[in-house]
């Protein structure tokens, strides 16, 4: 007689609709936080006028919240509804404002991705790669030296830094830690990656569109920096909010049933 094993499973029966594994309900409810957030501006765009949402703060916690796919689906429409309901903030591409908030979102869900999907970071970081390099090579071929294209886009390559190299997982498994410090870790530096790689995308737009002399250049140098280190900071702030809720609510496994993030 033939006998067969194999790993234990646990079947589960939901009636709840879902998008990759998240509910549609959870889905809803952080599109509208998203779109809710959308109406506080927290800077100004310089060279090109309008203002930056507070909403850009969350986008990452919402892709680890809900998983890449699901979480970019979620920033992306809560984005685009921002649009609608403050407009002072849509700024001079609109439809920019949707594809930042997507790629933020999935970005910080590849963080934390359980073992089939370690690799999705593969992609986006091959694709954000070449968008930095058409930034840079742009911004010397108006005469830009590389020396004032490497400061003032400081936090673009250092979110793709982050992202690449292995800090990648020691922020994954700093999400995923027990001990709150080492989870405002890696929220903070978390947002810096994610929030980093979509600012890179907007910038780069905005730059092809509006190529802006060396001046604004060397404005932007000592403001960019410190606007990112309050939009990592606010991520971190509300993700510990969030993530404690969670925790006390029986919730946190979205997050630590995850896998280790390897490459």
């Amino acid at each position: 007689m033939t006998s067969f094993s194999g790993e234990s499973r646990t079947v589960r029966r939901s009636t709840a609709a879902t998008i990759d594994g998240a509910p549609l309900t959870m889905i809803v409810a952080l599109a509208a936080v998203v779109a809710v957030l959308s109406l506080i501006p927290f800077s100004a765009v310089l060279g090109i006028g309008g203002s930056f949402p507070l909403s850009q703060a969350v986008y990452p916690l919402v892709g680890w919240l809900l998983g890449p796919v699901a979480g970019a689906l979620a920033a992306g429409v809560g984005a685009v509804v921002g649009l609608f309901v403050a407009p002072h903030t849509a700024g001079s591409l609109p439809w920019m404002r949707f594809l930042a908030a997507a790629l933020s979102s999935f970005a910080a869900g590849t963080l934390t991705v359980e073992k089939p999907r370690r690799r999705w970071w593969l992609p986006v970081a091959a694709l954000m790669t070449a968008v930095w390099l058409l930034y840079a090579r742009q911004a010397m071929v108006n005469g830009i030296a590389l020396s004032l294209v490497l400061l003032g886009s400081f936090i673009d390559w250092s979110a793709l830094l982050l992202y690449i190299l292995p800090t990648r997982v020691w922020i994954g498994r700093a999400l995923r830690a027990e001990a709150w410090p080492r989870v405002a870790f890696g929220l903070f530096f978390g947002t810096w990656v994610a929030a980093g790689l979509s600012h890179l995308l907007a910038t780069t737009a905005y730059y092809l569109l509006y190529n802006w002399p060396a001046e604004v250049w060397w404005t932007l140098v000592p403001v960019m920096p410190v606007e990112h280190l309050f939009r990592a900071g606010v991520g971190a702030a509300l993700g510990v909010g969030v993530l404690r809720g969670m925790r006390a609510l029986g919730l946190w496994s979205r997050l630590t049933e995850k896998g280790s993030g390897e490459a």
